[in-house]
């Protein structure tokens, strides 16, 4: 009962300060419809659970009918078991994945670059097994953006705590995060090693990372209002790329 009120609380505040501010995963979700060809092999890159928000289930399975073949993989076996939507789901890692060079039109991974510890070695392995001209499309953390740098300065064993107090996720679903191919400059240094061309770096905000905390939800909405400014987009929090594979 308390969350709906401060659920509705945050909704209220928001159409009032900024309307026009979109969830991250919402934006990443119409990239994805209006990128990803009808017919595509695809491969999703640290599937986990799903690949959209749990709410958005019969959108995802709709967006997955698109697809001639639709692959999972992660790290994390009983992630994949809880996995609803993609039937062949593969455990194992970027490092090396177990699929033929140029197999699939698009990779995608949401929310998982920031958790690469070798990015020019798994860019590398995402880049052999797409065929040419295909895609990868990420959605990660912007390592400039505000809540990247307010995570660096929390302690490593008050994360898992505030994870779920503001984000509702279990410890057993939070990882270390390295950010090694969060930046702009990094991602398009890495592209060009790795036989990638960069076709769009976009920054994006996000619903407030405080919408529970009422007092601090003003705050963040009305500086994600001043974040809709060109000229501080490097702030956002979260970043969409797309990657084209040279042919």
């Amino acid at each position: 009962m308390i969350n709906k009120h401060l659920q509705s609380f945050y909704g209220f505040a928001k159409q009032k300060i900024v309307p026009s501010l979109d969830y991250s995963q919402t934006i990443y979700e119409d990239v994805l419809n209006s990128t990803v060809a009808p017919e595509a092999n695809w491969l999703d890159i640290g599937c986990g659970h799903h690949l959209l928000p749990p709410w958005r289930f019969e959108q995802e399975k709709q967006l997955f009918k698109k697809a001639r073949h639709v692959v999972g993989i992660d790290s994390d076996f009983p992630s994949l078991l809880k996995h609803r939507n993609i039937v062949q789901r593969v455990n194992g890692t970027a490092d090396r994945l177990p699929f033929e060079e140029n197999y699939f039109d698009v990779a995608t991974a949401n929310m998982v670059v920031e958790h690469l510890d070798a990015p020019q070695i798994q860019f590398a392995e995402i880049n052999r097994i797409l065929k040419p001209n295909g895609i990868f499309i990420f959605h990660t953390v912007n390592e400039t953006g505000y809540f990247a740098r307010l995570r660096k300065l929390v302690p490593g064993n008050l994360v898992k705590r505030l994870t779920r107090l503001l984000d509702g996720r279990t410890a057993d679903d939070v990882f270390a995060v390295h950010y090694r191919a969060n930046r702009e400059e990094t991602i398009s240094r890495l592209a060009r090693e790795t036989n990638f061309a960069v076709e769009r770096i976009k920054f994006i905000s996000s619903d407030a990372v405080f919408s529970l905390v009422p007092p601090l939800a003003v705050v963040e909405l009305m500086w994600l209002k001043l974040l809709m400014r060109r000229s501080l987009q490097h702030l956002r929090t979260n970043i969409i790329v797309i990657l084209r594979k040279n042919g």
